[in-house]
């Protein structure tokens, strides 16, 4: 097994064994992926990758018929489904991973892909899941990308690097997590290295958030 997949096999791990916890104190959408919602048309398909507790589900379902959530992690796709019984809205699980998305080219009229694009292990597997983006996302279909950035207040870097950020739960037991942070200009090359063209980007709350169409 590569470092690469051995990260991966950590990622999912590690979500599944937090999964309770973080559903519960990740209860609200950010306003960024809300703005972004409401202003985009209506569609029939919205995907959600990296849907977790499936928070960015809900306000998805008020743009399209049907909404799919992604995830690597088991546990937290059961949350998420949990969530959309209770609340109404039309939610499909399921668990993949970013890079290798199981769905027919051009099938989503929006996609949201925020918080887990930095979680993958290496450079090429994050490219990969931005040109698996542009795959899936119809012609005039709208998507969002975030990733943590070098902005945040917590980093004092310049570049772009690899880290691990512990995850504290109930009892003071902390997970570590996988973290790739970004710098800007390196979350516009890995955009302009894929299939996807950026169409607006901004630095907000610490992350990285890009626009994006397929180019």
């Amino acid at each position: 097994m590569t470092d690469s997949e051995e990260t991966a096999r950590h990622v999912r791990r590690t979500y599944d064994r937090i999964a309770g916890h973080f559903a519960e104190t990740r209860a609200y959408p950010w306003p960024e992926v809300e703005a972004f919602l409401a202003d985009a048309p209506e569609g029939r398909l919205g995907v959600d990758v990296g849907c977790g507790n499936g928070r960015h589900a809900e306000p998805m379902a008020d743009r399209v018929d049907r909404v799919v959530g992604v995830d690597v992690s088991a546990e937290l796709l059961g949350r998420a489904s949990e969530r959309a019984r209770e609340r109404g809205y039309p939610f499909d699980p399921i668990c993949a991973d970013a890079a290798a998305l199981p769905l027919a080219d051009d099938c989503a009229d929006l996609v949201v892909y925020v918080a887990a694009l930095h979680h993958l292990p290496d450079r090429e597997s994050r490219v990969r899941s931005l040109d698996e983006l542009a795959r899936v996302l119809a012609p005039g279909g709208r998507a969002l990308v975030s990733a943590w950035s070098t902005e945040h207040d917590r980093f004092d870097r310049e570049s772009g690097f690899d880290t691990t950020v512990d995850w504290t739960l109930p009892g003071g037991e902390t997970v570590p997590r996988f973290y790739h942070v970004y710098d800007p200009d390196e979350f516009r090359a890995d955009v302009a290295d894929s299939a996807l063209e950026l169409v607006d980007f901004e630095i907000s709350s610490g992350n990285c958030y890009g626009e994006v169409r397929v180019g």
